[in-house]
């Protein structure tokens, strides 16, 4: 019954051309569908869960999660493009979402802007820079000039062609002059290998991944792609301060849903969305990863996807990269 009259508030208010505004209030009345286009256990996939576990405990909605890898995130990515926009399927993005924009311009299946509606920017993960334990450098400007004196015999790895951690590795090329070799692999994991065995000299990635063996003694940290130093990872210095220029480099996390949601349900997921990620506990589960939490407004969300968008972009065309 309740499905029924939320249908029938519906038609008379596309009918007489009225605002959707009782949607929210009525909604939601079954499941609601969550996309994850990643595998379990990443960043993505354990932040997005955090937040829906609260977001869940604070309204008792029931959501459900579903892991769709592949692709890049591309298969997710449509599946959430191509959902009926009624408030039941939503989507995890993180940069990729970003850079596939001009890595498959012409060739996606769906607008990485166009749809989508943005509900919030739940966090950012400024990446760390870890070099094998072999290599003698111990900040920025030693590695600069140990790739310059050493060409191409200095490799960064990186979780894949496109990833954040790939393309700020080569902002950082662009803007530093330092004379490095791209290895991407399938995934964090199989780099992180090759770093602690001494094949990778350089890798980037979250300080999730990286401070657990820094702290170990398997690697070394060199910088944070950050102006400021971050919790998780407060021992490594910004790239300034390990003699390196200004930049800035991450990973987030960013909710959306299917372009043509209710505003009114956009809203009301953005708001429980924020006040999950300002809860004391949800907000020190995010400092151990690393992660600063935001919880912005869906205005403010789109307005940071732009942004990186055209971040990504140019560097992609600089370093005249190439989807896989």
């Amino acid at each position: 019954m309740r499905t029924l009259t939320l249908l029938k508030t519906l038609c008379i208010a596309l009918v007489l051309g009225l605002p959707l505004s009782g949607l929210a209030q009525a909604w939601p009345t079954k499941p609601i569908k969550w996309i994850i286009p990643y595998t379990p256990g990443g960043i993505t996939d354990n932040a997005t869960r955090m937040v829906v576990q609260k977001v869940q405990e604070q309204t008792g909605w029931n959501i459900v999660i579903e892991n769709k890898p592949g692709a890049n995130s591309i298969l997710g990515a449509d599946l959430a493009a191509r959902a009926t926009p009624d408030g039941y399927t939503f989507l995890t993005v993180i940069g990729a979402h970003a850079a596939n924009a001009t890595l498959y311009a012409g060739r996606l299946p769906y607008d990485v802007v166009k749809s989508f509606a943005p509900v919030s920017l739940v966090g950012i993960a400024p990446l760390v820079m870890v070099v094998n334990n072999n290599l003698p450098v111990k900040d920025i400007k030693e590695l600069v000039a140990y790739s310059k004196a050493n060409p191409g015999k200095v490799a960064f790895g990186s979780s894949g062609v496109g990833a954040a951690a790939h393309l700020t590795q080569e902002l950082f090329k662009q803007v530093t002059g330092a004379d490095m070799v791209h290895v991407p692999y399938k995934g964090t994991a199989p780099a992180l290998s090759d770093l602690m065995g001494g094949s990778l000299q350089v890798l980037t990635d979250t300080a999730s991944a990286m401070m657990p063996h820094v702290r170990s003694g398997k690697i070394k940290p060199v910088a944070v792609f950050s102006n400021k130093r971050i919790p998780g990872a407060a021992e490594v210095p910004t790239i300034v301060e390990s003699g390196g220029p200004a930049l800035e480099g991450s990973t987030w996390v960013l909710f959306l849903a299917p372009a043509a949601t209710p505003r009114d349900i956009v809203n009301r997921l953005s708001q429980e969305t924020a006040k999950a990620i300002r809860s004391p506990e949800l907000k020190a589960r995010f400092e151990a990863l690393g992660i600063e939490s935001v919880g912005s407004t869906p205005e403010q969300a789109g307005k940071f996807l732009d942004e990186e968008i055209v971040k990504w972009a140019k560097v992609i065309k600089a370093a005249d990269v190439k989807a896989e």
